[in-house]
């Protein structure tokens, strides 16, 4: 006897007659993005929202401050260019990654142009880790790399569920390619 004859009504991933991916291990899948999704949102919203109250982190020197944090990263930068460009202005770099944070956050919790919040998130990540982590030995102890590699899963899929994107994709679907109305 075949091993899928016999496990019939077993399989939990049930391709039967309502469709593939209908039993749990289909709702599982469907939503397996959902926790990385809501950490990652949580993560960068929190970020950005810390940084904009924090007053010695917008300060253009002194402790705890942007600029002082460049100046010291600059020469164990793997890129000293992107360093250099910041200390152009850190007060205006610091509310500009700060306002990404906060629009990526957004973008990624409330599903909203998912796969560009996680572009933007990807892109700060991989930009920290080439700047301000970059010197960290062991590498796995920076975590600016582990964000950039867990942004790429919600860049590849987006945000097909609980989200404002796919409330947007079923109303199209309903209502065909007329937006509003």
């Amino acid at each position: 006897m075949v091993h899928a004859n016999r496990t019939i009504g077993a399989d939990l991933a049930s391709s039967g007659a309502d469709g593939p991916g209908t039993g749990l291990r289909g709702q599982l899948g469907r939503h397996a993005l959902l926790p990385l999704r809501l950490f990652l949102g949580a993560t960068f919203l929190y970020a950005g929202i810390d940084k904009l109250t924090d007053p010695a982190f917008l300060a253009a020197g002194g402790a705890g401050s942007l600029g002082d944090m460049l100046r010291q990263v600059h020469d164990a930068a793997a890129l000293p260019q992107l360093v250099d460009l910041a200390q152009k202005s850190p007060v205006g770099f610091g509310y500009a990654i700060a306002a990404g944070e906060l629009a990526v956050g957004l973008g990624t919790l409330v599903g909203l142009l998912g796969r560009l919040a996680a572009f933007g998130g990807a892109l700060i990540s991989l930009t920290l880790w080439l700047t301000v982590s970059w010197a960290t030995t062991p590498y796995y102890y920076g975590n600016d790399l582990a964000y950039l590699i867990a942004w790429l899963p919600l860049v590849l899929a987006g945000t097909p569920r609980f989200s404002l994107d796919a409330a947007l994709a079923n109303r199209r679907k309903r209502h065909g390619a007329q937006l509003f109305g």
